[in-house]
């Protein structure tokens, strides 16, 4: 854990949300998944690891808002 956070791995994530690992690494991640914010790399390395409250939260946030587009800096745009 990281200052509290569970840290998991692609395949760990995927076994939560219920994405294939492939769906996460080449779909979700840099789109949806933000490094530095659901993702780090530990000491600059290739692995990945997936901070999972942030995931889980975010998650929520945004099934509850499913007809807005989540934008940058936290807000939605309805319409």
């Amino acid at each position: 854990m990281l200052n509290g956070m569970t840290l998991l791995t692609t395949e760990e994530l995927s076994e939560r949300i219920k994405y294939d690992p492939r769906t996460i690494r080449e779909r979700l991640k840099d789109s949806v998944l933000l490094e530095g914010v659901h993702y780090i790399r530990p000491f600059g390395g290739r692995k990945i690891l997936f901070l999972w409250e942030t995931i889980r939260d975010d998650m929520g946030k945004f099934s509850s808002h499913s007809l807005s587009i989540p934008m940058a800096r936290g807000g939605a745009a309805h319409g």
